[in-house]
C-alpha cells in the first residue's frame, strides 16, 4: 500500500519545507509514515520546478505541472490499489492511527474512508481510497471547476470514523489531524514531537 503527501502549494506562504525540530516539515511526515505497518511506499506530490529543492530532503518527490492540488492528484495518483492521502504539514501523523485506519479500510466496502469531526468537517487528506474512485472523483471535481479538495467527498462512496470517539480511548488521536499554519503552531508541534518521540524510541 502506498501513501501520497501532499506537499504541492497553491498560495505563496504555503512552505512545506519549513523546518521543524531541524527537519523540513515534509521528511518528518515522510519519517512518519515509513513507522507503518502497511504503508510500503511514500511518495510526495511537490509543483514542478521544485524537484532540487525537495530532492535533498525526501525519497520520492513526484513533480507535477498543474493548477492546483486537485489537478496535480488527478495526474500523479495511480488508477488501481489502495492509497493513503497526507498533507506534508501534519508532522504529528501517528502511525498507529493511520495502521488502525487502514484496518478499517481494508474491512470495508466503501471506496474511502474518512475521519471526521462532529460538526461534520472531513478530514480528506488523512484518509485511505480506492485509487480508482479518488481518480473518478477528482476527474468529477474537475469538470465542475471546483477548487477545494474537499470537493472529492461529493463524488464517493466513503465511510467516516468519528476523531473524537477515537479520541475517547487514546487522546493522540487529535494530534494526527493537526496542521502546521503559523510559527505558533511550529513551536507547539516541536514541543509535542519531542515527547512522542521520548516515548515512542
Amino acid at each position: 500500500m502506498r501513501a501520497y503527501i501532499l506537499a504541492f502549494p497553491e498560495r505563496r506562504w504555503d512552505n512545506y519545507l519549513i523546518p521543524l525540530a531541524e527537519e523540513p516539515l515534509v521528511r518528518i511526515v515522510e519519517q512518519r509514515l515509513r513507522m507503518t505497518k502497511r504503508i510500503d511506499g511514500v511518495y510526495t506530490i511537490i509543483r514542478k520546478g521544485q524537484l532540487r529543492r525537495f530532492s535533498l530532503h525526501i525519497s520520492n518527490p513526484v513533480e507535477v505541472k498543474a493548477k492546483n492540488k486537485i489537478e496535480a492528484l488527478y495526474k500523479v495518483l495511480p488508477t488501481s490499489e489502495e492509497l493513503f492521502l497526507v498533507e506534508g504539514n501534519m508532522p504529528l501523523v501517528m502511525p498507529f492511527l493511520v495502521n488502525y485506519l487502514s484496518t478499517l479500510f481494508l474491512d470495508s466496502d466503501a471506496d474511502a474512508l474518512i475521519p471526521s469531526w462532529s460538526d461534520g468537517t472531513l478530514e480528506v487528506t488523512h484518509a485511505f481510497y480506492d485509487a480508482k474512485a479518488l481518480k473518478s472523483a477528482l476527474e468529477a471535481c474537475l469538470a465542475e471547476n471546483e477548487r477545494k479538495l474537499s470537493c472529492i467527498a461529493k463524488y464517493l462512496d466513503y465511510e467516516t470514523i468519528s476523531i473524537e470517539e477515537l479520541a475517547k480511548r487514546n487522546p493522540k488521536v487529535t494530534l494526527s489531524f493537526f496542521k502546521i499554519k503559523s510559527s505558533f503552531d511550529l513551536r507547539f508541534a516541536e514541543e509535542t514531537l519531542k515527547k512522542l518521540e521520548r516515548k515512542e524510541l
